[in-house]
């Protein structure tokens, strides 16, 4: 026997009562799930080898962090290189540079945000059956920290 509760066609054994729908407030959603994770393994057996899960430790949210900081100097190091003559490496981020600094800066962010964005929902997958994608993310880490210390170099040499 089946009741309608209030548009809602509810099944034997349905334990939903009332027809909120906590899906209609996603902020409010997203903001609760990441201060009150739940899932920190699979949720069935199967899911156990490639897990996507609402918690990673803290870790790897403190090199998410670092790696946006790292990137956000980069960029302001990069500008005042470009300032003092240098020229832009790579020809993607060079486009940008040359015709607007703002743009360049939002290019710049966006894409490092995306990428880690995608590495951390990703963290428990293995790449290439050996690495989890969660290291990449710290390989990331130690790349922008050599940029930014070669970048700081660079300026010291100049001026």
């Amino acid at each position: 026997m089946s009741n309608v509760i209030e548009g809602r066609q509810s099944q034997p054994g349905d334990r939903r009562r009332g027809s909120h729908d906590r899906r209609v407030r996603l902020w409010r959603s997203l903001v609760y799930g990441g201060l009150n994770p739940r899932r920190r393994v699979g949720r069935r057996a199967g899911d156990h080898h490639r897990p996507i899960v609402d918690w990673h430790g803290p870790g790897l949210f403190a090199s998410s962090f670092l790696i946006l900081i790292l990137c956000v100097l980069d960029a302001f190091l990069t500008l005042r290189l470009l300032a003092s003559g240098a020229h832009e490496a790579n020809p993607l981020m060079a486009l940008y540079v040359n015709s607007d600094e703002r743009r360049f800066v939002i290019v710049k962010l966006s894409l490092t945000g995306a990428g880690l964005l995608a590495l951390v929902a990703l963290a428990r997958f293995r790449v290439f059956r050996a690495l989890r994608a969660a290291t990449f993310v710290h390989a990331v880490l130690a790349g922008y920290a050599a940029l930014v210390i070669y970048e700081l170099a660079l300026l010291e040499r100049i001026g």
